[in-house]
């Protein structure tokens, strides 16, 4: 190319293949031009050469064939790959065949049909559209064709037919320059307009991402509005209701008092429904409770957390999306904790079982049940928590990139990607790690492995 050309390697190759593209849907175009135009030739060899018609008849159907089997074999995977090689015998068959025509002819070089050379060389020009190098050797073999023709002809170039041969030389050269000098200009105006297109295309996609991600941001500070509004608004609720029950609390204690002097039938069934009501009220206590935290979060002060307690918490704050629709497995150890702040866990374990849910409700279930397995275990001087499910799973290629801001196979508007970003960076400011281990369409386990220093 040029100086000034855009010659990038990523521009080269993305160029390369578009015109192999481009010119293998040529040369078919070609085939199909020669496949045709050869045997039509034949009206013109009855009005020229009318002893000859036969014989050259079966030339020109011998180079149809020729001509087809060449775009058989193009469409391989050895002539796609090749095909810059095979341009050189498509266009050597007819202007071998024209030439020898000459040769055969009684006129020899004096024959009209070296313009059929010219023709092939024009065909060259607007339909294949080669590069220079290619040009200039197509024409350069061109005129070596026709001067074979005429040296090997019986009578070669008798002195009156010496004007004639120059005049045909003269046209085939002028030709053979006007096709090479307009396939470099050509080539190189097809290669800059591509790059032009190319940039513009690469641009484009990255404004487009950029536009994504400015969007995805925007809705994020949306949706952080929402939530600061939701935490006052919380805190407001908790006020209202936590009166309440502290009101029921003491009347409970009332009533269970006054039972005492109901008649001793009744006061089996009496204590009953006071215990329900007792434990209704407990279970209001500790939602409240738990809106309390992430109304007021505490992200610096950090405790020996029971993870039973935190995954307690965080699936009932989740009832609402797994009761009655996903089975809940838990296994446990026994008064293992974690030295977190205990909101920011919660809200870990949150993100984690959200996601599982949603695996789970893309997912198709015939035999087994949509389950979430949670698992609390000490090894050594490490504690692990590990949530598993039977949904979707992960592709290989995202595994990678799933704990990076912004990142989701969610569709726009259901996810921000910012869900196990958060739970990463939970994990490591307790000095722990988070890994995953997945299968597509089979299951997605999330590990989280904390110090197990502290443990009672």
């Amino acid at each position: 190319m040029a100086d000034g050309t855009p010659n990038s390697r990523e521009i080269q190759a993305a160029f390369a293949e578009y015109d192999r593209q481009e010119t293998i849907s040529n040369f078919k175009v070609a085939c199909i031009i020669g496949m045709t135009l050869m045997p039509a030739g034949v009206i013109l060899d009855y009005a020229v050469y009318p002893g000859l018609a036969a014989q050259f008849l079966k030339l020109r159907f011998l180079s149809s064939v020729l001509i087809g089997a060449f775009l058989t074999f193009l469409l391989t995977p050895l002539g796609r790959k090749y095909y810059r090689l095979l341009g050189i015998s498509l266009f050597m068959l007819p202007a071998s065949f024209i030439a020898y025509m000459i040769y055969a002819s009684p006129e020899g070089a004096a024959s009209p049909y070296y313009a059929g050379l010219n023709l092939v060389l024009l065909v060259l020009a607007f339909v294949l559209h080669w590069t220079f190098r290619e040009s200039l050797c197509a024409a350069v073999l061109v005129l070596g064709l026709y001067l074979a023709a005429a040296w090997f002809h019986p009578g070669q170039v008798s002195s009156g037919d010496r004007g004639i041969f120059v005049n045909n030389i003269y046209f085939l050269v002028l030709t053979g320059i006007i096709v090479a000098t307009g396939s470099y200009f050509h080539s190189k105006s097809r290669f800059n307009e591509f790059a032009f297109g190319h940039e513009l295309n690469k641009q484009n996609r990255a404004l487009e991402s950029a536009n994504k991600q400015l969007k995805e941001a925007q809705m994020q500070l949306v949706q952080s509005e929402k939530l600061a509004s939701l935490g006052r608004m919380s805190a407001g609720i908790i006020h209202e209701i936590g009166n309440p029950l502290n009101f029921a609390t003491t009347g409970l204690f009332t009533l269970r008092n006054k039972g005492k002097h109901l008649a001793p039938e009744q006061q089996e069934e009496y204590q009953d429904i006071v215990k329900d009501v007792e434990e209704g009220i407990t279970r209001v206590k500790t939602i409240v409770s738990n809106l309390r935290m992430f109304a007021h979060p505490e992200t610096e002060s950090r405790d020996q957390v029971e993870v039973t307690e935190a995954v307690a918490a965080a699936l009932r704050l989740l009832s609402n999306e797994w009761k009655d629709k996903v089975r809940i497995e838990q296994t446990l150890a026994e008064h293992q904790t974690v030295r977190a702040n205990k909101n920011l866990l919660i809200h870990a374990l949150l993100n984690l079982l959200q996601n599982s849910i949603d695996a789970l409700k893309t997912k198709s279930f015939e035999q087994e049940q949509p389950t979430i397995w949670i698992e609390g275990r000490l090894e050594g001087d490490k504690s692990f928590v590990v949530i598993r499910d039977n949904g979707t799973g992960l592709d290989e290629e995202h595994k990678t990139k799933i704990f990076d801001p912004f990142f989701t196979t969610k569709d726009v508007g259901e996810g921000m990607g910012m869900g196990l970003a958060i739970c990463h960076r939970i994990v490591q400011d307790c000095e722990g790690q988070i890994s995953v281990r997945t299968e597509p369409g089979k299951f997605c386990e999330f590990t989280l492995e904390f110090p197990a220093k502290g443990q009672q």
